[in-house]
């Protein structure tokens, strides 16, 4: 078992994927509850993913690789509507590694960025074409996402996007 450890935000300056090769992800997703279930196809290669329930910016995540058969096979019988399009470019900054993911489909013109730390108490610098953090909006999570035919708002009143700083 991994930790995933991540915070989210929204992007303010798309440029900054300007030049850069993305990676296509599809992913659906299969369960919410207990853990969430989700398969996921990135160019070439496929996975399954067990996740547990966030608990601040943590959970326990389980990954493995799956053949892609397979995950066309669960995306078409048990994702149904559950499933997220998007292109994820990724973008160092200082000590963090920046993950933006450009959404498409019925999601399209959402942008969010996520930071994954190697600790729940890391600190970092936020570059100055990242905004409101989106980490504990449940709404912008990829699971709530796949369930919703709308895009949320950022900072409307549906979500909490009141959070400790990054800095």
């Amino acid at each position: 078992m991994s930790k995933e450890i991540e915070r989210k935000y929204e992007v303010l300056d798309l440029r900054v994927v300007e030049g850069r090769l993305g990676s296509r992800i599809v992913q659906g997703y299969i369960i919410d509850q207990p853990m969430t279930v989700r398969v996921r196809v990135i160019e070439a290669e496929a996975f399954l993913a067990l996740k547990s329930k966030m608990q601040g910016i943590e959970r326990d995540e389980y990954e493995f690789p799956i053949p892609m058969r397979h995950a066309h096979e669960l995306l078409d019988r048990y994702c149904g509507t559950r499933v997220i399009e998007k292109t994820r470019y990724r973008v160092p900054h200082e000590n963090v590694l920046v993950e933006i993911d450009v959404f498409s489909g019925r999601h399209a013109g959402l942008v969010v960025a996520e930071i994954e730390l190697e600790s729940a108490d890391q600190q970092f610098e936020l570059p100055d074409w990242l905004g409101i953090e989106l980490t504990y909006d449940r709404r912008f999570s990829n699971g709530a996402l796949a369930m919703s035919a709308e895009i949320p708002v950022v900072g409307s009143s549906a979500g909490d996007s009141s959070t400790p700083s990054a800095k």
